[in-house]
């Protein structure tokens, strides 16, 4: 990798991981774009006529949020596990950065900026697509768009960190199926997490998503959360925050090894 003095280390890890992706985006096109508006639209119009209306609101319109919310916490999870493992196991890429002034901050930052930057760019198209369905309904649906963003680093920096610290990628198995698998299914993306039993309901509230879940149906349906907005963002923020120290501490323990 080739760095200037014009170039932040960090940007030029950016730069990067844009370029493999420049090559490889039709690979990540129908679960990044096409699955999200196919799931919508079978999920919120095929069952939605059975359904009905969830909480005032019709169906489709209800979960619009959380299909927002769930598409980039699957693609920070799935971009953070077997892509960083192979990236110091397999291609040594990280190595390969080690040996150039980019440290090991750059490194965590530069990947978290790209994950921001695929989720981004698939929460708009999806945006654009939920207004020919009437799916929006307040002025501040665009700012999905950030807290979007803000989840997938707070999912992303310790999924991160945990794939930097396993040598073998069988653990992804039990990572996918004992916490992704549940918090897709139980965060208040299909139904209201008040129906839940109060122990499952705690732990709905523990997941990050649930809290991006409950701030872009704040923001496409024009009303209050269940918790203050403050207390949803801080709770993705510290998410976030331990998560690049725990990824930074990682990355460094092994490429210290």
């Amino acid at each position: 990798m080739a760095l200037t003095r014009s170039v932040h280390p960090t940007f030029a890890v950016l730069e990067r991981h844009l370029t493999l992706y420049r090559r490889l985006w039709q690979a990540s096109v129908f679960s990044s774009f096409v699955m999200p508006v196919l799931f919508l639209l079978s999920i919120g119009i095929g069952v939605g006529g059975y359904v009905g209306s969830v909480q005032g609101v019709d169906y489709l319109s209800w979960i619009v949020p959380g299909v927002l919310a769930s598409t980039a916490f699957q693609i920070a999870v799935g971009e953070s596990t077997y892509a960083v493992l192979g990236d110091f196991k397999w291609v040594r890429a990280y190595h390969a950065m080690r040996a150039t002034p980019v440290n090991v901050a750059d490194m965590v930052r530069g990947h978290l900026l790209y994950l921001v930057f695929r989720v981004t760019v698939t929460v708009l198209a999806f945006l654009v697509v939920v207004v020919f369905f009437g799916g929006l309904h307040s002025p501040w649906a665009p700012v999905t768009v950030l807290v979007c963003a803000l989840v997938t680093v707070a999912v992303a920096a310790p999924v991160t960190a945990f794939a930097a610290s396993i040598d073998q990628d069988s653990y992804f198995a039990l990572l996918f199926r004992l916490i992704v698998l549940p918090a897709a299914l139980f965060s208040g993306v299909f139904f209201p997490v008040g129906q839940l039993v109060v122990g499952f309901r705690l732990l709905a509230y523990a997941s990050p998503l649930w809290h991006a879940v409950e701030l872009c149906r704040a923001a496409t349906l024009g009303r209050a959360p269940a918790w203050p907005v403050w207390a949803h963002a801080g709770y993705l923020l510290v998410w976030a925050v331990v998560g690049v120290v725990l990824a930074v501490r990682a990355f460094r323990g092994r490429l210290e090894d």
